[in-house]
């Protein structure tokens, strides 16, 4: 599944090594791709789990955030003809690299000196999500859906949370 939306960590301030301060606005629409796997049971239950990777480029100066997470989920689903409406959620981690850039990088060896920041870290995580499924035949449903992700263990002020839309197709096998 492929997704893009609209996320946000709001103004962070980044201090050079003379003091500086310098306001950057992390924010835009991100681009990812992923998956899941889920497992019916009943009429209404599935479970499984999800992972995926998300990309935000941001600034003036090609900075960018990556995010990667995964994890369990669950969702119950409706069905009626060939449509499927579910809601649902996932709790799993993953992690953030963020690299801030306030200036531009030429192409060369020299270490560049208070205009780059990078950081990386962990971070448990809950996704709430809804979406349909339409059967275009009994093993291939075209899927969308929408996630909002919550930073529940080490929150950030750099930490780009806000809606994702996902769209792809599922391989499906009923009994």
């Amino acid at each position: 599944m492929i997704h893009s939306g609209f996320v946000s960590g709001g103004d962070v301030t980044f201090v050079s090594p003379s003091g500086t301060g310098t306001d950057v606005a992390i924010k835009g629409a991100p681009f990812g791709i992923g998956g899941a796997l889920k497992v019916g049971f009943g009429r209404h239950l599935r479970v499984g789990g999800e992972g995926y990777v998300s990309t935000l480029n941001y600034g003036a100066h090609e900075s960018s955030e990556t995010i990667g997470w995964g994890g369990l989920l669950a969702d119950c689903v409706w069905r009626k003809a060939r449509w499927s409406w579910f809601v649902g959620g996932t709790v799993g981690g993953g992690g953030v690299k963020n690299v801030t850039l306030l200036s531009d990088m030429p192409v060369d060896f020299i270490l560049e000196d208070g205009s780059a920041s990078y950081r990386k870290y962990g971070f448990v995580a809950i996704t709430p999500f809804a979406g349909v499924e339409y059967a275009v035949t009994e093993r291939i449903h075209l899927t969308a859906k929408v996630d909002w992700m919550f930073n529940v263990s080490n929150p950030q002020p750099d930490f780009v949370t806000g809606p994702r839309i996902y769209f792809g197709f599922m391989f499906c096998h009923s009994r």
